[in-house]
């Protein structure tokens, strides 16, 4: 099986290219699921119903949020009625929407996608990720009910996404980080045949502070004080991502390499 992750989406001109380039990628890689951050999609913070229909439109089987899953207030009714829209997994229990799903593909074969949310360095904290993922696991194990599993690490700490990695090692196909927006040089898979990638960047412009204009950012460092509001880069994006082939025996990676479309950044496109 193919996978494919394409990491967060910032603002109106990020969102577009992957709604009008998402269908030629996902042939050209040969994808049977994708799976697309979109927490950043709606100005750059949050997102709301028509963003993600467009984006399941346009070929994401699912969306992963992160910490600003909730911006948008009309997601508090609308993330309840989209399974494909998942919000992080150890928000406490009560709160609209999941963390996690079983999803089919177009043969299918089923898809297991976690969303955990670190705790270092981030808002809001939320409960013990690994505790969280661990009971996910245990109750859908890797070939048992899921043919693959993905566990998206939206985190700001390396270490807490590389420990993530480590944890899920050999029960996960894939486990990628989401959240810094920059693309990690680590794509690889770990011992016992979880592809890995510590962050797999932004979709966004990369002539910019996190995806954001940089003016105000520039601002808040050098005079500790708020001018306005960070408004999302315009220019050209980088389409960033990672494609995984797993072993349909175990479930488990064959291999492992990023994926950079358009923007600033130096092109990859994997070579398997």
């Amino acid at each position: 099986m193919r996978i494919l992750y394409l990491g967060d989406i910032v603002g109106r001109a990020a969102r577009n290219a992957v709604i009008d380039q998402l269908p030629r990628l996902r042939g050209d890689l040969r994808a049977d699921f994708v799976i697309v951050n979109g927490e950043n999609a709606a100005g750059g913070f949050g997102i709301n119903e028509k963003i993600s229909e467009a984006l399941l439109a346009a070929g994401a089987d699912v969306i992963t949020t992160g910490n600003h899953a909730f911006d948008q207030r009309e997601v508090l009714t609308y993330i309840a009625r989209q399974p494909r829209l998942l919000r992080p997994l150890n928000y406490p229990a009560g709160t609209p929407g999941a963390g996690a799903g079983l999803f089919s593909t177009d043969d299918g074969r089923q898809v297991l996608v976690l969303l955990p949310m670190g705790q270092v360095a981030m808002h809001p904290l939320l409960d013990d990720p690994f505790a969280a993922v661990a009971r996910e696991l245990a109750a859908c194990p890797l070939k048992e009910m899921a043919d693959a599993i993905v566990v998206d690490m939206h985190a700001e700490a390396t270490s807490e996404k590389m420990a993530m990695g480590h944890f899920c090692d050999g029960k996960v196909s894939l486990m990628v980080g989401s959240h810094t927006h920059v693309p990690t040089a680590d794509a690889m898979i770990l011992p016992n045949g979880t592809a890995y990638m510590t962050d797999a960047g932004m979709c966004g412009d990369y002539d910019s502070v996190i995806g954001m204009e940089k003016d105000e950012p520039l601002h808040r460092f050098t005079r500790r004080i708020s001018s306005g509001r960070f408004e999302p880069a315009r220019g050209e994006p980088t389409i960033c991502g990672v494609l995984v082939e797993t072993d349909d025996a175990t479930g488990l990676a064959r291999a492992i390499a990023p994926v950079r479309v358009g923007g600033r950044l130096r092109p990859a496109w994997p070579a398997f």
